[in-house]
C-alpha cells in the first residue's frame, strides 16, 4: 500500500521510542522505505543498531558530519521523503518545532523540510496538559503539521491519562491517509456505538455501562483508512470521531431504524451495547412512590439488529461484524452467538468487573470467524480498532 514511498522517521527521546521499531517493520512490510534519524536522547531508549537493522538503512545522528554536510546532507535528507514522521514527538521536540529552533540534526531537518510533517506525541500527562505544550500544539496545527494521538492510558511513570504515543497500527493508518486514499477508500461502512437508553417514564431509563469508546475508536480508524463511515450512536460518554456521518439515537428501536436506513454498505460493525429488553408500557408521567411499594415492570424484547442485518436477503453488507460482551465462558458464548445471529465475525470480550474493560481505555478481544477463534493481546481500544480495520481492509480487498 505504501510501495515506492519514503518516510523520514525522526525518533525522539522517550520510552515510547521502543514502539518505533514495530512501526519501521510495519512500514517496510507495506513497501515503504524508511530513513531513520535519531536524537541523542533517543539513543538512551533504543539502539541505532536495532533501528538500522529494521530500516535496512543507516541511522542519521550527527548534524556536523563533515562528509555529508559537504554535500548539504541535512538539506537532502529533509527533501527526499514523501512524509516526515516524528515518533515519539516529545515535549522538547514539539517546542523546538513550534519555536523554530534548529540546534541538532532532527530539529534542523524539520526546519529545512518542505515536505509534510506528522507528529505522534508522547509524554507525561502533566507535560501534555501544560500550558506551554498546549500553545505549541496550537502553533503546530496552524502550521499544517499533522498529528496522531496521543492516547489515554497508563504511563511508564505510573500516572494515567493522555500522553501515550499512538500504537504503530494507528500511526500507520494516519500515514496511509496522509499519502493516499487509504486501503478502505471507496468503501462505505456502518458502525453502531454506545449504549441505548430504554425509558421507564419521562425521567428514568434502563441503560448499561458502555462508554462508546470502542465504537468511536473504530469509526476513527476506519476514517483514517479512507472509508466513508455512517456512525449510529446512542447517548455515549465519548463523542463521535471527526469525519463520520453521525446519526444520534436513544433507544434500540431507533438504532434499528437508523441502521437499516444507512444501508446498503460494504460492511456493518455492531459495537453498540444494545439493551435486550425495554419496558413494555412506558409511563407518560413520572412514576410516584405509593403505599403499595415498588412498581412492577413488564418487559418486552427489543429488536435484534445484528441478526436482522445478517439475514437480509437484499442489501446485506459483504461483512457483518458483531460484538459479544460476556462475563464468563466468553469464547463459548460468543461462538454460539455468531452461529445464532448469522454474522460473519464476532469480537468477543470479557467485561466482568475485574477486567476494567467496560468503560475503560483498553480491550482484550478474541476474533471469532468461520475459521475459529483468534485471541488478540490486551491493548488500547484505538489499537484494537486499527487491528480490526486492517483485517476488514484485507477481507474487502
Amino acid at each position: 500500500m505504501l510501495a515506492g514511498k519514503r518516510i523520514l522517521l525522526v525518533i525522539g527521546g522517550g520510552i515510547a521510542a521502543f514502539k518505533t521499531l514495530e512501526l519501521i517493520r510495519r512500514l517496510r512490510d507495506r513497501g515503504a522505505a524508511v530513513t531513520p534519524v535519531m536524537t541523542r536522547a533517543a539513543e538512551e531508549f533504543v539502539t541505532p543498531l536495532s533501528v538500522a537493522a529494521l530500516a535496512g538503512e543507516e541511522v542519521h545522528r550527527d548534524l556536523f558530519d563533515l562528509t555529508k554536510e559537504a554535500e548539504m546532507g541535512h538539506i537532502q535528507l529533509s527533501r527526499v521523503a514523501d512524509l516526515v514522521v516524528v515518533a515519539p514527538a516529545t515535549a522538547d521536540l514539539m517546542a523546538k518545532m513550534a519555536q523554530g529552533h534548529a540546534d541538532d540534526l532532527a530539529s534542523t531537518l524539520l526546519m529545512a523540510t518542505d515536505t509534510r510533517v506528522m507528529i505522534a506525541p508522547a509524554m507525561n500527562v502533566r507535560m501534555w496538559e501544560h500550558a506551554a505544550t498546549r500553545r505549541n500544539r496550537e502553533i503546530l496545527a496552524k502550521d499544517g503539521v499533522l498529528s496522531v494521538g496521543p492516547n489515554d492510558g497508563s504511563m511508564a511513570c505510573g500516572e494515567f491519562g493522555p500522553g501515550r504515543m499512538a500504537e504503530p497500527l494507528e500511526i500507520l493508518s494516519a500515514i496511509d491517509a496522509a499519502l493516499g486514499d487509504g486501503p478502505l477508500a471507496g468503501k462505505r461502512i456502518v458502525v453502531t456505538s454506545g449504549p441505548t437508553h430504554e425509558p421507564i417514564d419521562p425521567v428514568r431509563y434502563i441503560a448499561n455501562r458502555s462508554s462508546g469508546a470502542q465504537g468511536a475508536a473504530i469509526g476513527r480508524a476506519l476514517v483514517g483508512m479512507g472509508a466513508q463511515v455512517t456512525f449510529v450512536t446512542g447517548p455515549a460518554a465519548v463523542p463521535p470521531p471527526d469525519g463520520v456521518e453521525v446519526i444520534r439515537v436513544e433507544t434500540a428501536r431507533q438504532m434499528r431504524d437508523a441502521t437499516l436506513s444507512a444501508l446498503p454498505a460494504d460492511a456493518a460493525i455492531f459495537a453498540a451495547a444494545v439493551a435486550d429488553w425495554r419496558v413494555a408500557s412506558e409511563s407518560a408521567t413520572k412514576i410516584k412512590k405509593g403505599p403499595d411499594g415498588a412498581p412492577i415492570l413488564e418487559f418486552a424484547e427489543n429488536p435484534d439488529i445484528l441478526r436482522e442485518v445478517s439475514h437480509l436477503e437484499t442489501g446485506r453488507p459483504r461483512l457483518v461484524i458483531g460484538f459479544a460482551a460476556e462475563t464468563h465462558d466468553v469464547i463459548r458464548h460468543a461462538t454460539e452467538k455468531r452461529s445464532r445471529k448469522g454474522c460473519d465475525w464476532i469480537l468477543a470480550n470479557d467485561v466482568s468487573p475485574a477486567t476494567g474493560i467496560m468503560g475503560g481505555s483498553e480491550n482484550a478481544v478474541t476474533l471469532i470467524t468461520e475459521s475459529g477463534a483468534e485471541t488478540w493481546d490486551r491493548m488500547t481500544k484505538d489499537a484494537v480498532a486499527m487491528a480490526l480495520g486492517t483485517r476488514i481492509a484485507e477481507a474487502l480487498a
